[in-house]
């Protein structure tokens, strides 16, 4: 992550949403998420692809043979960050929780609130710690 992050420093356009390795089957994929104001396109993907796998292959950090990705999100992006709570304010989300509260363990409900300070999300009426939620993504309507 440090390193994706180092080479978007600068760039005060492109944020960083997250990065995952993963395998699937035989296969093991570093996958980097990237997002900006107005959406990313194929062009940032693949200017951000370039640069990271040199800079991957320069120093050797990932030891196991695997598939790089670059890509947005999508529209059903999990929110995990300070900012993501911030900036998805008054938008729809589906939230998982490790254990049932209420008699509810999954729900959807709008995010309302963040309080930094006891690190509690504001969802509809119900005040939750972040560390009681497995899950949190943008709610999809169809």
């Amino acid at each position: 992550m440090a390193l994706a992050q180092q080479l978007l420093d600068g760039q005060d356009i492109i944020e960083l949403v997250d990065v995952e390795y993963v395998k699937e089957g035989a296969d093991w994929y570093l996958r980097v998420y990237i997002d900006k104001a107005g959406g990313i396109d194929i062009e940032d993907c693949q200017a951000l692809s370039e640069r990271l796998e040199v800079e991957l292959d320069r120093t050797d950090c990932v030891p196991d043979s695997y598939i790089l990705e670059v890509s947005s999100p999508g529209i059903d992006r999990v929110l995990r960050k300070e900012r993501d709570f911030v900036r998805e304010q008054g938008k729809q989300v589906d939230v998982t929780l490790y254990a049932p509260l209420d008699g509810e363990k999954a729900f959807t409900a709008t995010l309302t609130g963040y309080d930094a300070a006891t690190k509690t999300l504001q969802l509809d009426a119900r005040q939750i710690p972040l560390a009681k939620i497995a899950q949190m993504r943008l709610h999809i309507d169809f």
